[in-house]
């Protein structure tokens, strides 16, 4: 089981989770739905199978690329703690529980079940032949809130996709930052990035307006519903972790940009979903 959390990189789940968290009581405070603890359980079971599914067969994808590269060549299966083949057969088996999880939900997300796989699962594809793969990223993560708030009206609605576009525009945006690790080796492999493309000082400029995009998806809910003093606060640290992880990271200075991916990004997230939570609990 360890060998799995880490071949999954667990503990990135600190990034999605808790936007799903906010998709799911946004849907349960803002409609007529009512809470439903089983709701919330069939809701975390899909974030873990589809994330775990994904992790897995990036891994499974990469698995020549990262043995190639002395970043990553310490990762499960090229270290060889896990084979390929069980890589593979577990991320068969995440996708499989993933969509038997959603048909006890509601149908929209059954049927959606296989677009919000192929989005997940095609990332880790898409460095092959696009610089943008960090958006893709962001998309697959972005699913998080919108799924959620489904999983509770079985509907779409504004709010919550204004929350995933903020998802989406906050992890591309870091996305691009981590890759400035590998921009040599990407260049070399003729593997697409932002930083491989545009270099580090465009890709920096280009990750800080997708980062204020982020902020005023997060700020516009504000004026489309009612909100108290908490989500003020979860906002303000979120902005402020934003603008924190710029600063630690320059073109000429990567050595802190695992600190500004995974700290400032954790408590981002995590500070933001709890502040929302109270809001909520506030209001009513």
């Amino acid at each position: 089981m360890k060998k799995y959390f880490s071949l999954v990189t667990f503990s990135h789940t600190i990034f999605a989770m808790p936007f799903a968290f906010i998709g799911f009581f946004l849907a349960v405070t803002t409609t007529d739905h009512v809470f439903s603890a089983f709701k919330l359980i069939l809701m975390l079971f899909c974030m873990v199978f589809a994330r775990s599914a994904a992790m897995a067969f990036n891994r499974y994808l990469d698995r020549d690329i990262d043995a190639k590269n002395p970043r990553t060549k310490v990762r499960d299966i090229p270290a060889g703690r896990i084979s390929a083949q069980a890589a593979l057969t577990f991320t068969l088996i995440n996708c499989l529980l993933f969509i038997i999880t959603t048909w006890f939900i509601n149908p929209l997300c059954f049927y959606l079940s296989p677009v919000a796989l192929l989005v997940v699962l095609g990332y880790s594809a898409t460095k092959r032949f696009t610089f943008l793969c960090h958006l893709v990223l962001g998309l697959g993560l972005s699913l998080a809130p919108i799924g959620a708030y489904l999983v509770v009206t079985g509907a779409f609605a504004t709010l919550p996709i204004l929350f995933s576009a903020s998802v989406l525009c906050w992890v591309s945006g870091f996305d691009i930052i981590y890759a400035l690790q590998d921009e040599d080796f990407d260049r070399e492999q003729k593997l697409h990035s932002i930083p491989s493309r545009l270099g580090k000082v465009n890709a920096l400029n280009l990750s800080t307006f997708l980062h204020v995009l982020s902020a005023v998806f997060v700020i516009i809910p504000a004026f489309l519903t009612h909100v108290s003093w908490p989500y003020y606060v979860g906002l303000i640290v979120f902005c402020s972790m934003l603008i924190y992880q710029h600063s630690l990271v320059k073109p000429h200075d990567l050595s802190r940009v695992n600190f500004a991916f995974m700290t400032t990004n954790g408590i981002a997230s995590v500070v933001f979903a709890v502040f929302f939570l109270i809001d909520r609990l506030w209001i009513r």
